[in-house]
């Protein structure tokens, strides 16, 4: 076997893993659910959560990877032993479902950057446009391979080369397009309503599902449960402190999120007259609402290239971390090369991303448990894999590892653990808890025996 890839620096990790917590998630989700949520009350708990439950999962994900110095699944049988492996390859799944549906996303994305990039916007803003584009099979189709196929050469060029490279360069160009848009945002008539209405908390609109909503939409912005952070723990070269690299990639990612919601709440609140339903957009919020607040902007056609360009930024780390976590699987386990694997998972990606991608058009009769592709994969990963993968992980580390051990790692060759206390409390006790609570809550809800 070959010897294993490492980041050629500490940095290389932070961007890296900061670009896959840094995604859709935080851009394109948690603006309309914290919106939708009553803005304060739904962001005050989710950065309090992001900063213990989301610390510990990151921590114990990144120092197994650490230990294990490979994949998941060969992490997880390193580990844990072989009746472990089965966890592992649930983390594998849920990052090729979540990628399929991803990618579609993705696709829509280059679609509305490369409407703006001629002169588009006005069209954009049509009520009609967006579902128009999505229920058009071919070119919503063509517009998902592209964002695949853009995916898959960074993979192709390796750890260094690709994901490193890429990292280093979008990572910092989507933090500089966010602190913009975000000025530009919260400066235009009548849009310090909505920064009140996000910064500041009113307890009216607190209920405990906020909570957990805030819980959910922590572990699908982290990229926690989905074999990622385990992934690029193993890259690590054993000199790199782990938590101060797990600080970075929460505060990153917290940060980012924050600007998201800087960028989008005060523009839809100016735009609906300090309107708050508005918000209620949903997943709709960032390819109908906006394109009409856009369109109502001085300098609209501009703020929408901007926008869409970190989106896209922000797409694009994701993707290349989810299928990294597959790619990185079938080379340990099956022993194909990097090419052989990457091959590989275009063909899954193009397959699965398919289903999604035609699910609004040519297959929208087709419907799981009544719902669409996209959605039921999006339901499917979130609210039940991803919460079982991290009940796993708690378990592995508290009742097979030992919290002594990931202990011992993480202050290897004399680095602090600062956070240690909290660490041990929540792993054994609080965290498969809330993983917990999450997968019931969401089941409910997706059931509709509990609104959410």
């Amino acid at each position: 076997m070959p010897e294993r890839a490492t980041w050629a620096s500490k940095a290389g990790f932070v961007l890296a893993s900061a670009g896959a917590a840094v995604g859709l998630g935080a851009i394109w989700k948690f603006p309309w659910l914290a919106g939708s949520n009553g803005g304060a009350v739904f962001v005050i708990p989710y950065v309090i959560l992001s900063l213990t439950l989301g610390f510990v999962f990151l921590t114990a994900e990144i120092t197994l990877g650490y230990m294990g110095r490979g994949s998941i699944v060969t992490t997880m049988r390193k580990l844990g032993g072989s009746k472990w492996v089965p966890a592992g390859y649930l983390g594998v799944v849920t990052g090729l479902l979540v990628l399929s549906f991803y990618s579609v996303i993705g696709g829509w994305v280059i679609k509305y950057l490369f409407e703006y990039l001629l002169g588009h916007g006005q069209a954009l803003a049509a009520d009609d446009y967006f579902s128009g584009f999505i229920s058009n099979g071919f070119s919503a189709e063509i517009c998902f391979l592209v964002f695949t196929m853009f995916t898959v050469v960074i993979i192709y060029m390796g750890v260094r080369n690709g994901i490193e490279r890429v990292s280093k360069f979008m990572m910092p160009i989507l933090v500089i397009l966010s602190v913009i848009i975000a000025v530009y945002s919260v400066t235009r008539p009548g849009a310090m309503a909505g920064v009140k209405y996000f910064l500041v908390p009113n307890l009216e609109n607190f209920s405990w599902m906020t909570v957990v909503s805030a819980m959910g939409q922590m572990f699908y912005s982290l990229s926690i449960a989905m074999g990622i952070l385990v992934t690029f723990g193993s890259y690590m070269k054993k000199d790199t402190s782990i938590e101060d690299s797990t600080k970075n990639v929460e505060i990153f990612d917290t940060a980012i999120a924050i600007m998201a919601g800087l960028m989008i709440i005060p523009a839809v609140f100016a735009f609906s007259g300090g309107d708050p339903d508005t918000l209620q957009a949903g997943p709709s919020l960032m390819f109908i609402t906006l394109p009409k607040v856009f369109a109502g902007m001085g300098f609209g056609t501009g703020t929408g290239i901007l926008f869409f360009l970190l989106v896209l930024f922000a797409a694009v780390t994701s993707s290349i971390a989810l299928t990294e976590s597959a790619v990185s699987t079938f080379e340990d386990e099956l022993h194909w090369s990097r090419k052989k694997a990457t091959v590989f998972m275009t063909v899954v990606m193009i397959v699965l991303g398919t289903l999604s991608c035609l699910g609004y058009g040519p297959l929208a009769g087709i419907t799981v448990i009544g719902m669409q592709f996209l959605d039921f994969f999006d339901f499917l990963t979130n609210s039940v894999m991803m919460p079982i993968a991290a009940i796993a992980t708690c378990l592995l580390v508290s009742r097979v590892i030992g919290v002594e051990k990931i202990e011992n790692e993480v202050t290897e060759g004399g680095h602090l653990f600062k956070r240690k206390v909290i660490f041990q409390f929540m792993i054994k006790y609080l965290c498969p808890i809330f993983a917990a609570i999450i997968l019931v809550s969401s089941v409910a809800n997706a059931f509709g025996w509990i609104s959410m």
